[in-house]
């Protein structure tokens, strides 16, 4: 990757002296507003990798209870390893970004083979392993192992990007990469987990992704290159993501007296290996629904218009509409019959369909079909 200089308004060596006044109030204020979280209070190292895959893309107060379960239910990188798929995705069912389990899964049962259930103490070693990059392996090595690394996300990019005044794009590769080279420099080498951390939670409580940031709270404010003229609400600099494809369907939940029918989705791709409501590509008037039921081998007892839903994805959106079924023999090439029990407890649903799953449970309580 070829090397690239970040856009600074001062020189390399300004901009690494100006970073290294950073780490005593970043600390001194992390002691006192640190977040109380469990992977904090024991930084054990599966608990740390466990906390940092499930926060990728989600918010803290989502994944404490979901972090709190797994834990319970999987206490150890062993247990982890020899869980089933679908236990896996019925603990993970609603955190969204599945590919996420399915690498921790992958990676648990290399961590078992090559180090005898324990994660290796080394930035480079965990690189190694499935789903880990550069962010996740800096975090868990300076976090759960004291290794002085920097783990540089969003919010660091962001924080960095202010108090330095740089212009540079933060979605570039070669700019992140420049970034963990800077970061190196100054990261401290006594507290190098506390350091990382405290700039997680200053980027996330302080100083804010969208609107504006609270800059009379920062321990940073002195330093910043954006507070000190006023343009912090223009950085950091980064381009346009590319347009979601917009993807519309049909989706129907087919029951009888037993249960709904799920289809499972293909073992590769958007939400592999979950179980979804069987559905269709476009938007179905009520006749063309009725048209596909009886072509699936149903005759439908009573069939009601279900509220719309939409669902965002990294690269599309889906809009559905949807349809619930009551038919005296619920048919679906390749479905099963899943009792609502066991859609509780045993199949995974992704969070897309989550509206139509709240839908059906209604329409039950009211007892109709």
């Amino acid at each position: 990757m070829e090397k690239v200089q970040l856009q600074l308004p001062m020189s390399q060596e300004e901009a690494v002296g100006l970073l290294a006044k950073v780490s005593t109030p970043l600390l001194e204020w992390y002691d006192k507003h640190a977040r109380v979280l469990p992977w904090r209070s024991n930084p054990e190292p599966y608990w740390v990798w466990l906390s940092e895959i499930m926060l990728q893309q989600t918010r803290v107060e989502a994944v404490l209870p979901y972090f709190q379960r797994f834990v319970e239910v999987l206490p150890d990188i062993s247990s982890l390893a020899d869980a089933s798929e679908e236990q896996l995705h019925k603990l993970w069912e609603g955190l969204g970004y599945y590919s996420r389990i399915r690498n921790l899964h992958k990676a648990a049962r290399q961590v078992v083979e090559r180090y005898d259930g324990k994660l290796p103490p080394s930035y480079e070693l965990l690189l190694d392993l499935c789903g880990i990059g550069e962010y996740t392996a800096g975090a868990i090595a300076s976090i759960a192992f004291g290794e002085p690394v920097p783990a540089v996300d969003g919010n660091v990019l962001r924080v960095f990007s202010r108090i330095l005044g740089c212009e540079s794009d933060i979605a570039s590769p070669q700019v992140k990469k420049a970034y963990r080279e800077l970061l190196q420099e100054i990261v401290s080498r006594h507290r190098p987990g506390d350091f990382n951390q405290a700039v997680m939670d200053l980027g996330a409580g302080v100083c804010l992704p969208n609107g504006t940031p609270m800059c009379g709270c920062c321990p940073l404010s002195h330093l910043c290159t954006a507070f000190r003229e006023g343009t912090q609400l223009a950085f950091p600099i980064k381009s346009a993501k590319k347009a979601r494809r917009l993807e519309e369907k049909t989706v129907f939940l087919i029951c009888n007296q037993e249960g709904v029918l799920l289809s499972k989705r293909p073992a590769v791709g958007l939400l592999a290996g979950l179980w979804e409501f069987p559905n269709v590509p476009l938007r179905l008037s009520r006749e063309q629904a009725e048209d596909v039921l009886r072509q699936q081998g149903n005759l439908p007892i009573k069939i009601y218009s279900l509220k719309e839903a939409k669902h965002i994805f990294t690269h599309v959106e889906w809009k559905m509409a949807g349809y619930l079924a009551v038919c005296q023999q619920a048919r679906w090439e390749g479905a099963v019959l899943a009792t609502l029990d066991e859609l509780e407890k045993i199949y995974a649903v992704p969070g897309a369909f989550a509206s139509f799953k709240k839908q059906l449970l209604e329409y039950t309580e009211k007892g109709m079909g």
